[in-house]
């Protein structure tokens, strides 16, 4: 006769990897959502540096070019300007 293992050692065994896979799967979440809060925060700081320093420039053009991509990126992430 095979070595094999009972039924309830299998659903234990299908339970465990389902949890440890569920788990992965939240990890992954949480990780994505500190790289997109992240890359977030850079393109907006940079933005805000690029039109504090067409206002610096006294550059009316290049400010309100940066003051729409501004306004844009933020409704793109849902964020009220």
């Amino acid at each position: 006769m095979k070595n094999e293992k009972s039924y309830t050692e299998l659903m234990k065994a299908r339970k465990m990897s389902k949890k440890v896979s569920v788990e992965a799967f939240m990890m992954n979440v949480y990780v994505q959502m500190i790289i997109d809060e992240s890359l977030f925060h850079y393109h907006k700081n940079l933005l805000q540096e690029k039109i504090d320093s067409a206002l610096d420039a006294n550059d009316p053009s290049l400010f309100h070019l940066l003051s729409a991509r501004y306004k844009k990126f933020l409704n793109d992430w849902g964020v009220a300007a």
